[in-house]
């Protein structure tokens, strides 16, 4: 399995490619910008992108999103306590005070609920609903040698997802983290929405936030 992450303007936001290296699918998640950068990556994988899934719909996470499904058609997916977020995205670009205009969004093709499974080829995805940051965030859940959680905006390394803006919920988030992503093994690899990867074990020894000691 490829999984390949990186950060795109105009936030850092980690956009990630999972990819079926057997078969050539890929599931793009959370394309925050720079489209035909994620696009040319595709290509030069050699992947065919079968479903773009957003963790939030924040305005930094789907930016590129109309651009990466005209390019490949693949279907888009988020939550559904999420949509007032996406079809409210210049409203978040103005309450940051930011000076662009919100690009053109792309159709929603799918709600994603959790205990959901996203297919791309091989590779299968499990949805986890894991409120607090915005109402409609989740994280993904996959299997392999070692397992691998997308946890989006919820976790961060030493750090968890602020809950000032619309729909944010502190005990929500905590709850989620605590019940949810801290069920999951010591060694799942944590990809998280900025920043650096961790693991659910140094999160939930060391986390100032969340952590267990």
């Amino acid at each position: 399995m490829i999984i390949e992450s990186f950060p795109v303007a105009p936030l850092g936001c980690n956009c990630v490619i999972l990819g079926d290296e057997e078969r050539k699918t890929a599931i793009v998640v959370d394309p925050g910008g720079e489209g035909p950068r994620i696009i040319a990556r595709l290509q030069e994988l050699g992947l065919t992108c079968e479903g773009i899934v957003h963790t939030h719909t924040h305005f930094d996470h789907i930016g590129a999103t109309k651009d990466v499904q005209e390019a490949t058609h693949a279907p888009t997916m988020i939550h559904e306590a999420d949509l007032f977020l996406y079809e409210g995205v210049q409203m978040q670009i103005d309450s940051f005070g930011a000076p662009f205009r919100a690009p053109e969004m792309a159709e929603i093709d799918r709600f994603l609920s959790d205990g959901d499974t996203v297919l791309a080829g091989g590779l299968e995805a499990d949805v986890v609903h894991t409120p607090g940051h915005s109402p409609g965030s989740i994280c993904l859940t996959l299997e392999g040698d070692r397992p691998v959680v997308l946890a989006g905006d919820t976790l961060f390394a030493r750090s968890v997802g602020r809950t000032d803006l619309w729909g944010g919920n502190t005990s929500q988030l905590v709850e989620s983290i605590q019940k949810k992503l801290f069920a999951l093994p010591d060694e799942t690899l944590v990809i998280c929405g900025h920043g650096p990867n961790t693991t659910i074990g140094e999160e939930r020894k060391l986390n100032p936030f969340v952590g267990q000691r």
